[in-house]
């Protein structure tokens, strides 16, 4: 039986991640984005945000840290595969969408700093782009 204060932990670590999905809606919305789907669950995992600009389709990945350069250091290669996964079966089952570009992208969220969207750090083959 997990303790009371690691229930508690889980549930500020729970609303954290939620306010930053929210912070990172908000700044694509801003630059043009209509978000399709948000903690879209698949049968390999949890997107964060699905969402599409022109003929492009994002797959993104919210992180959350005290600042942006822990954020940046947050996504494991076995997130990465997740992610992959995870839109392959998303897409497959929107079909409707099939005609778009995919993109995975990663979005660093820290207190008092504005969401940092980093567009197609990660390629198809699992590997991710380098970080600027």
């Amino acid at each position: 039986m997990a303790s009371r204060h690691a229930k508690d932990r889980r549930r500020r670590a729970e609303r954290r991640g939620r306010r930053a999905e929210f912070a990172a809606q908000l700044l694509l919305r801003m630059k043009g984005w209509r978000i399709l789907d948000q903690r879209a669950r698949t049968g390999a995992g949890e997107i964060d945000i699905v969402c599409r600009r022109g003929a492009t389709l994002a797959f993104i990945e919210v992180k959350a840290r005290a600042d942006l350069e822990t954020a940046r250091g947050a996504l494991s290669p076995r997130q990465t595969d997740r992610l992959l996964r995870a839109g392959a079966l998303w897409r497959a089952r929107h079909s409707r969408y099939a005609a778009l570009q995919p993109r995975y992208d990663l979005m660093l969220v820290a207190p008092w700093r504005w969401p940092r969207h980093l567009e197609g750090v990660i390629r198809a083959e699992g590997r991710m782009t380098a970080l600027l």
